[in-house]
């Protein structure tokens, strides 16, 4: 594994999971397909199983925080309050052909409850940023059979990051992005419950990257994107999934979804008019509550008692996507184009200048 944020001495609030991952929330497995070939091709899919390679399911909630973006069977999940499907993450343009595989899969796997017979309906969750500056992104490179890898290969424990499966060919912040991941875990007498998030962090402009509160972009203000220069506009996105094994119904997962802005905002994305900014959080509690047949008896937290859930889930989604920025690393592609990592020595110094290595 490569190293995390916490190995460079970054300082985050909150206590982690056992791998600080969205896996630590029991029962989800996440896997990746990565896409890296010739000059061209720098893209994949990553999947995230809710309840592993079994149809229950969870209860779920979304929220926008800027629409130029994509993330499918959210009107479903509106109207019902479950997710069905697991969570495709992918590039812009290859949405169509990883929802279709998707449901594909789930046809082959048995994985539906059908309303009669063989019938049966399935909206999937896919989601996507834009990874054209290093990935050939009109190629189509993305097909089925990866989506099909990506779930079969999915696991739990430690997770792949930096420039793995849909975060392959990301930029975030002018620096190489790509998938991150992180977790909390409330202290005992607020429940033990965990809060996992993974990102496909594809987002924000160099002068606002800030990490420990520290002014990193301002600080490196070289080793811009080859094709980037000192761009105006914010020019990505980042798709965010909250796990949790706490009981909240769609209500209250909407509330958690709602928060993730604010682990954004502490790195210094700010939702800019090119940036699609959706996320989707959902629960493993309450099992068996979407069978169609019978009454079902639910658990839920009082929302007295949500803002440690809350807290978690703002320090797991900013820890996500440093995590996303240390693992990544520099990166040639299109037409020449060049993003580079993140330089951990430099980020060290910076770090340690404002007191702020842990």
């Amino acid at each position: 594994m490569k190293p995390r944020a916490r190995d460079l001495g970054v300082a985050f609030a909150g206590m982690t999971g056992a791998h600080n991952a969205i896996t630590d929330v029991a029962g989800v497995l996440v896997g990746h397909t990565t896409l890296i070939s010739g000059e061209n091709v720098r893209t994949g899919v990553t999947a995230v199983l809710p309840r592993g390679r079994r149809y229950d399911p969870v209860f779920a909630e979304w929220y926008a925080l800027n629409g130029n973006g994509e993330m499918t069977g959210t009107t479903w999940i509106e109207e019902s309050g479950f997710l069905e499907t697991p969570i495709a993450l992918t590039n812009t343009h290859s949405v169509g052909v990883v929802r279709d595989a998707l449901v594909d899969w789930m046809k082959r796997k048995s994985l539906f409850d059908p309303i009669e017979r063989d019938t049966f309906w399935l909206l999937p969750v896919v989601a996507e940023t834009y990874d054209g500056l290093l990935n050939d992104i009109n190629g189509f490179h993305v097909k089925a059979e990866h989506l099909f890898s990506a779930l079969d290969a999915a696991a739990g424990g430690a997770v792949p990051e930096g420039n793995v499966g849909g975060g392959t060919g990301m930029v975030c912040h002018g620096f190489k992005g790509g998938i991150g991941t992180a977790s909390r875990r409330l202290a005992d007498e607020q429940g033990g419950y965990i809060v996992g998030v993974l990102v496909q962090a594809n987002h924000g402009r160099r002068e606002h990257l800030t990490i420990a509160g520290v002014p990193v972009g301002e600080k490196i203000p070289d080793l811009l994107p080859s094709r980037g220069g000192t761009a105006q506009a914010e020019a990505g996105s980042i798709i965010v999934v909250v796990a949790t094994d706490a009981p909240l119904l769609p209500h209250q997962l909407k509330r958690l979804a709602r928060r993730v802005p604010i682990g954004i905002g502490r790195v210094g994305g700010i939702g800019g008019n090119y940036s699609g900014d959706i996320f989707i959080a959902f629960s493993t509690a309450n099992p068996g509550a979407a069978d169609r047949h019978k009454i079902a008896s639910l658990t839920m937290l009082p929302n007295d008692v949500l803002d440690p859930l809350l807290t978690a889930g703002v320090q797991a989604t900013e820890e996500a996507i440093v995590n996303a920025l240390v693992a990544a690393e520099t990166m040639s592609g299109r037409d020449g184009n060049t993003v580079h990592a993140l330089p951990h020595d430099r980020l060290r110094a910076i770090l340690k200048t404002y007191n702020r290595l842990s």
